[in-house]
């Protein structure tokens, strides 16, 4: 468990990211039509987080959309995602004046507990830091506070807590958007901008209140972290099934879960069982209490 003084120093990070590269004259006004977030009020130097969707609505990808300039976009993903995202983008690109590129394993510095000015900024909130693309030495972070250099395992750790969904554990092409939380939505959804490639699940769900068969939730386990695909269970009862896990200490793990509807979840910790570890479901995200 993180000490007070260990959360008041920021954690640095050496990690890659996959980035796809969209240019061309028709670059923004194809990304309108396929991706979930209003490209076109983006400006020049900004970045905001966006779904690509498969036309049922579920997920093909979830990233950052920066805007180099006026026909040239960059989206950084998550590492082993871009591959997924460069498919997704090119399936519809017929006839369309555009360049789809992809650089993968790029170097990035991930900033956590403190924020950098020029660095690009992150999806939850409550998260305070950024990430900096091509940038691979701590010392070039120019952070004005005291930093560690932690490792992926401790990045992993801030994930979790924050409640950031990732390729391939929180997200897959079986999930929808709506159950990795209303405040992705919130950051990576336009419901003014118009038309775009799966729009209709998103806007129905929307409309019934963001009512889905499961959502993601934190769970602090006592022990070792259980494994991914494990039951989360409630008496007799599997509930729901983590999709991460990560250790913070000998006696003490985090993950997350996907929680089935019946089950109620309030502002106090709900007791449950992990594989056969106890733990606590709670809402996101985990305190810092836990990391």
């Amino acid at each position: 468990m993180s000490s007070p003084e260990a959360m008041a120093t920021a954690l640095v990070v050496p990690t890659t990211r996959d980035v796809l590269t969209i240019e061309g004259p028709d670059a923004e006004k194809y990304l309108q039509g396929q991706l979930s977030q209003d490209i076109s009020s983006i400006g020049v130097g900004e970045s905001r987080f966006s779904f690509v969707l498969a036309p049922q609505g579920k997920v093909d990808g979830w990233g950052r959309v920066h805007r180099i300039s006026a026909q040239h976009f960059e989206i950084d993903v998550d590492p082993g995602a871009g591959d997924v995202w460069q498919t997704r983008l090119s399936r519809f690109l017929l006839r369309t004046d555009a360049h789809i590129g992809l650089e993968t394993n790029v170097a990035t510095l991930a900033v956590r507990r403190a924020n950098v000015g020029n660095g690009l900024p992150l999806a939850p909130p409550w998260l305070s830091g950024s990430d900096l693309l091509r940038v691979s030495d701590p010392s070039e972070a120019n952070l004005a506070v005291p930093f560690e250099v932690g490792s992926i395992a401790d990045l992993e750790a801030v994930r979790i807590c924050s409640g950031t969904p990732a390729w391939g554990k929180e997200l897959t092409t079986d999930t929808i958007p709506a159950a990795v939380g209303q405040w992705v939505i919130d950051a990576s959804v336009s419901f003014t901008k118009g038309c775009y490639t799966g729009q209709e699940l998103v806007a129905r769900i929307d409309s019934r209140g963001g009512n889905v068969p499961q959502r993601l939730v934190g769970v602090v386990v006592e022990g070792p972290a259980p494994l991914a695909g494990s039951a989360v269970s409630i008496g007799t009862d599997d509930v729901g099934t983590l999709t991460s896990s990560t250790n913070i200490n000998p006696d003490l793990s985090v993950a997350l879960a996907y929680l089935a509807r019946s089950v109620e979840l309030g502002e106090e910790p709900l007791p449950a069982a992990a594989g056969s570890s106890s733990c606590t479901i709670r809402m996101l995200p985990l305190t810092s209490e836990c990391c």
